[in-house]
């Protein structure tokens, strides 16, 4: 009897392993990549309505986007979603929320009511206030950050809501190599404040980090595979020996080390923006539809791989691309409307490998001659790969039973 109960357990596993076959070969396996998230502008005057953006998100498997304010529309339109908010406080409202009843009114109209409906994960407080022009909000940041998250705690909300604020790379004074980061000299003082305040809540350091802007300004010296994680060289860091094969991990170590420098060694680093724009002005160098598809393909293929920087290993960090739309109505040069995935008509502006599950969302004709393979058909060498493997292994386990049948007892 126990013979027999071996062997149909172990027909019962190749069952199992002809199942998993089956799947692989239809490609319905998905995998979701909970550290990616996407920068959802809404600087146009042609975007679609929230909900329409919701279906979209939801359509590309991606849980995360970030916000540049509190709009009711998105937040009623994203209740009882799977994707979670990042949303943020602008920077002209950041003096009046130094005050604690200010900012517990504040986050009892524009997050409590939409909470937990709408999943809120964090709160941005201002964005790049310290390479802002306006250097007169600096000394509002970390104060309104407090009174902010004082307001959670009183709500309760603060087990589910982080306060951070995303900062531009320029904060730094050096950053290369990767382990001589460190933070200018005139805002080192205030950095000291909020990195202290990050530890203490438990909240990450976010950066707006742009590689771009590096090889726009020494396309000659910046080698362009390095900066769009393809195959190159690299650099190795001369006091650390650690090897660096794009340039996004080199910035967000030389933040790390700066950090430490001023005696924070255990915060977490985020990435809040990074991307690249498909068309820009005569100077912009680099800025082309194909640089920016080969961009952002590489970066989601890293994010699927859940991996860290050359510092932290296994660490892995959250990312937020910018962005969902390209915006017609951003000022600045052409890029700045230009670093959207998609057309406010919700046509792809190229394709970087996001499964849409919805027939609606097509690359446009102009761009298709363009379009990459997508991370589910460049996941294919890997799919390809398990099938071999269980096909392989389904080989064994037959020849295995086969013997078993024959073999006398």
């Amino acid at each position: 009897m126990s013979k027999m109960f071996s062997r149909i357990a172990m027909t019962n596993s190749i069952v199992l392993l002809l199942f998993s076959l089956t799947f692989l070969e239809h490609g319905l396996l998905f995998q979701r990549v909970s550290s990616l998230g996407i920068n959802y502008g809404q600087v146009g005057d042609n975007l679609p309505p929230p909900d329409k953006v919701l279906q979209l998100l939801s359509s590309l498997h991606i849980n995360k986007t970030r916000i540049y304010d509190t709009n009711p529309r998105v937040l009623t339109s994203f209740a009882n979603s799977n994707i979670e908010l990042f949303v943020t406080v602008e920077n002209e409202m950041l003096p009046s929320l130094v005050d604690p009843q200010q900012a517990l009114q504040w986050v009892n109209t524009r997050i409590k009511p939409y909470f937990p409906a709408t999943k809120i994960g964090g709160i941005a407080v201002g964005n790049e206030l310290y390479t802002d022009d306006d250097s007169s909000l600096i000394g509002y940041l970390v104060p309104a950050m407090m009174s902010i998250h004082g307001a959670l705690v009183q709500t309760g909300l603060d087990k589910y809501i982080q306060v951070s604020t995303p900062n531009s790379l320029s904060v730094l004074q050096e950053s290369y190599p990767p382990s001589a980061g460190c933070f200018r000299p005139e805002v080192a003082g205030v950095m000291t404040q909020l990195l202290g305040f990050l530890r203490n809540t438990k909240s990450p350091f976010w950066i707006n980090a742009y590689p771009y802007f590096a090889y726009k300004d020494s396309p000659t010296k910046i080698p362009l595979d390095y900066v769009l994680f393809n195959p190159n060289p690299g650099m190795v860091d001369p006091y650390t020996k650690y090897h660096y094969d794009n340039m996004l991990y080199a910035q967000v170590d030389a933040v790390i080390f700066a950090m430490a420098r001023l005696g924070f060694k255990d915060i977490e680093v985020g990435v809040s923006e990074t991307g690249w724009p498909s068309k820009g002005d005569g100077d912009e160098v680099g800025a082309t539809v194909a640089n920016a598809a080969v961009y952002n393909k590489n970066l989601l293929r890293r994010q699927l791989q859940n991996e860290g920087t050359p510092l932290r290993p296994n660490l892995s960090f959250d990312v937020y691309l910018f962005a969902l739309f390209n915006e017609d109505l951003k000022p600045g040069p052409t890029s700045e409307r230009n670093y959207g995935l998609y057309q406010p008509d919700e046509t792809m502006a190229y394709n970087v490998g996001l499964l849409s599950s919805s027939s609606s969302t097509t690359t446009s004709t102009s761009t298709s001659s363009t379009s990459i393979i997508s991370l589910t058909s460049s996941a294919s060498t890997a799919i390809k790969k398990g099938k071999q493997q269980l096909m392989y292994w389904t080989c064994v386990y037959l020849l295995a039973i086969h013997m078993l049948i024959r073999r006398p007892y």
